[in-house]
């Protein structure tokens, strides 16, 4: 990874880290100061909100870390998969979230429920991404146990020489 792509993405990770904690922070300041009116359950809605965001400062949080072992080298290594399951974690958790979302919203959509249907899709979408993630995580897995093997067969060249 290139260096120009390293400070792209973590100026991005900053952003999204410092605008979650804002929207956050407005939640809480809401939860507070602004009662419900009954049209929706919004102290429900604010709730999951907080915890959803949860889950992407954890993802972006894990991102950081795992960018750091890359630039380090040592990312083909069994401290990396603490980050990836943080990951995969959060975005199942995200995923709960949305579908959580869902539900609560949908008692409001019963005149026009391809909006269920559809937020029902989009927290299946999220899910997807977990298990994409998943997939990459045996592809590390794969690469950790090469690279351990690699090294094991360089100490016995090392010996026989």
């Amino acid at each position: 990874m290139g260096k120009l792509a390293v400070r792209a993405l973590r100026a991005v990770l900053v952003v999204v880290l410092t605008g979650t904690l804002g929207v956050q922070v407005l939640m809480v300041w809401a939860l507070a100061t602004d009662p419900e009116d009954g049209s929706l359950p919004l102290t429900a809605l604010r709730l999951i909100t907080i915890l959803g965001l949860v889950s992407v400062q954890v993802t972006g949080v894990c991102v950081w870390r795992l960018v750091t072992m890359v630039r380090r080298g040592t990312v083909f290594s069994h401290g990396a998969f603490r980050y990836v399951d943080g990951i995969i974690g959060a975005i199942t958790a995200a995923s709960l979230a949305w579908f959580t979302v869902t539900a609560v919203n949908a008692p409001g959509q019963r005149d026009d429920p391809g909006v269920t249907v559809i937020m029902a899709g989009i927290g299946l979408a999220i899910l997807g991404v977990a298990l994409i993630v998943l997939v990459l995580r045996t592809l590390l897995a794969q690469a950790v146990a090469r690279d351990v093997e690699a090294a094991q067969m360089q100490a016995e060249l090392n010996e026989v020489i």
